[in-house]
């Protein structure tokens, strides 16, 4: 058997240069490169190892390590999960930043490569810059903390472990079912250890996404179950979008008449302008699509894990003879509700389902309530849009600029705070892929980073990006990368002094927005309640490299939307907007536990609404299909 003597670190490049993927005939290079930070627990090994194949495989740095996740994540999204990034970090603090962002990934199905450094495999230095100790056992380390959040996780403690190892994570991150972020902790001694690897260890390997069939004895049951219902409903997940299955639901939803509502992550699944586009459903829903899945009696599930915002906490569907089916190509999410599990690819189900069902499509009167609430949410959506000449803006204003200017195939990115929800419910979506949302996770600070991982993965793209005050306070270093890379962004920081979002959920739940003003603590009452803080956002953006423009007005917005997108490098517009404003919840409701017992009367009126609300939310035990 021939062999290459190589280090671990040189090895496990050369091995990551020759992966590839096929969906359809068609090849991709999974990993675009590597994104890192250097430190002593990975600078000798993984360091030099890029060092020495810099001219074949690309470096990105960065200037977080929880950031360059999040741009690998994005990046991997944007490619349907056929490409991504791998991501290296010393030991210690350089590896658990990397930990939020990591169960991002995995909470999002998304695969993300990250190579964390390690403790010293010998031993001997111990305890070695940055090791955790532990009394019980010598086997373990900050990167054990990976374990709960990693689809698979494993630690290199002698360098030709990386050939079963690196093949098993390949399996994972190419896994339309099982992907998510894979760990493989590096102690820092091996990756800079030699060992004889085989040629074939090295040589092109291509791994071919299948679109697996659905079994035919389930499928005719999801036919007779379609065939017999009187009001269904088609919710369209990530999973629509991850398929390539666009263009195969419209001309499913157009051909049966049955609408369609979109979760956060399915957002774009239809055109907003289809005639059985309903939009987003749930907490942050249409009133059309919740009243729609109010009285369903059937809910076709496609691509969707069902979290709690999209069946507003099992509250969603009221239908005593409610039936659902559920087509996923992981199990696990196939089973949710008791549903008729399809598992099986969603582009090839849609396309069977449209062949079995030519003769049926919804009754008259079901096709006229679907006409009628799309009409009234257009409406309401040139309501909210509309310019109000009020001495600030809102946040609905801010979003209906963006997209009334944005071309359709451009992309907006967002992640947390209220602005996810806004948009869920008010962006008109013209392109599978130009609504970008981290909100499995709802992770703030991934905003920023996540629009560069877009433009990363489409350059030709215009990629705006939607950050609160909140969420760039935490993570606005990568204007630097993007400015570094040539990647530009538009971002449009939008200002409220708080957390928004927050400060209405606890005013919900009765706590009165405590301790969501960004305000100075007053000496009269001891409180955070005074005046606001003098922090300039805009100014700390020049300071990163921006370029940066401040308005004042929707006016002036729409000025300065025009100057960022003839400039050539990333832009921030910073606008205030005033905090109250916000974009009606619409007939529905989300389980946040209020305090049973409390002394404040605004607490006990909302436990007393809590109690009543939640008596909505159903078990769903029993396969009706």
């Amino acid at each position: 058997m021939k062999t290459r003597k190589l280090t671990m670190g040189q090895a496990i490049i050369e091995f990551l240069k020759k992966q590839y993927v096929e969906r359809d005939g068609i090849e991709h290079q999974f990993f675009a490169g590597m994104f890192g930070i250097f430190g002593h627990g990975n600078v000798a090994g993984i360091g030099q190892a890029l060092h020495q194949y810099s001219d074949s495989f690309q470096f990105f740095q960065t200037r977080n390590e929880q950031a360059m996740v999040h741009t690998a994540a994005a990046f991997a999204k944007m490619n349907n999960r056929l490409r991504t990034l791998a991501c290296t970090a010393s030991i210690g603090p350089g590896a658990t930043n990397m930990v939020t962002a990591a169960a991002g990934a995995t909470i999002n199905r998304i695969p993300v490569l990250l190579l964390p450094g390690d403790i010293f495999s010998t031993r001997l230095v111990a305890p070695v810059l940055q090791q955790l100790e532990s009394p019980g056992s010598q086997d373990v380390s900050v990167n054990d903390c990976f374990r709960p959040i990693s689809k698979y996780w494993d630690r290199m403690n002698r360098p030709e472990q990386i050939i079963t190892a690196l093949p098993e994570a390949m399996r994972v991150l190419t896994s339309q079912s099982e992907t998510g972020a894979v760990t493989l902790a590096i102690p820092q001694d091996v990756q800079a250890e030699a060992s004889d690897y085989p040629i074939d260890f090295f040589e092109k390997r291509i791994y071919r996404i299948a679109r697996p069939l659905a079994d035919r004895k389930l499928l005719h049951r999801a036919i007779v179950s379609i065939r017999s219902s009187k009001k269904p409903l088609i919710i369209a997940g990530g999973g629509v979008i991850y398929a390539e299955a666009t263009k195969q639901l419209a001309d499913f939803a157009r051909q049966t008449g049955i609408p369609v509502v979109e979760t956060f992550a399915g957002k774009g699944s239809l055109a907003y302008d289809h005639p059985q586009c309903l939009g987003a459903i749930g907490v942050t829903g249409t009133p059309g699509a919740n009243l729609v899945a109010r009285e369903a009696d059937l809910i076709i599930v496609i691509g969707s894990r069902l979290s709690d915002f999209t069946t507003a906490s099992k509250t969603a569907f009221q239908n005593p003879e409610v039936k659902f089916i559920n087509i996923n190509v992981a199990e696990f999410d196939a089973a949710k509700h008791a549903a008729l599990p399809i598992v099986a690819d969603a582009q090839v189900t849609i396309e069977e389902l449209t062949e079995a069902l030519q003769d049926y499509s919804v009754d008259q009167t079901y096709a006229q309530e679907i006409i009628q609430y799309r009409q009234d949410w257009e409406l309401e959506v040139d309501r909210i849009y509309q310019y109000n000449n009020q001495p600030m803006p809102s946040q609905g204003e801010v979003i209906g600029a963006i997209n009334t200017f944005s071309d359709p195939e451009d992309v907006i990115v967002c992640a947390a705070g209220s602005m996810p929800g806004d948009l869920h419910k008010l962006w008109r979506t013209r392109n599978a892929k130009g609504f970008h949302l981290e909100y499995g996770y709802s992770c703030m600070g991934y905003e920023i980073a996540g629009g560069l991982g877009v433009k990363m993965a489409d350059p030709n793209r215009e990629v705006f990006v939607l950050v609160g005050d909140a969420s760039y306070l935490m993570m606005a270093q990568e204007i630097v990368t993007s400015i570094q890379e040539s990647y530009k962004l538009i971002i449009i920081l939008v200002n409220n002094d708080g957390h928004a979002s927050i400060n209405g959920l606890s005013n919900a739940t009765g706590a009165q927005g405590y301790g969501t003003r960004f305000l100075f603590r007053r000496d009269e009452t001891g409180q955070i309640d005074g005046e606001r803080l003098p922090v300039d956002l805009a100014a700390n953006a020049t300071s990163l490299g921006a370029y940066v423009i401040e308005v004042d007005s929707i006016q002036d917005l729409r000025v300065a939307l025009n100057k960022a997108k003839s400039a050539d490098q990333t832009t921030v517009i910073k606008i205030d907007v005033d905090f109250e404003p916000r974009v009606p919840s619409y007939e529905s409701w989300w389980d946040c536990p209020v305090a049973e017992v409390s002394e404040t009367n605004t607490a006990q009126q909302a436990y007393e609404e809590y109690q009543i609300a939640k008596r909505n939310e159903r078990y769903f035990l029993e396969d009706k299909n």
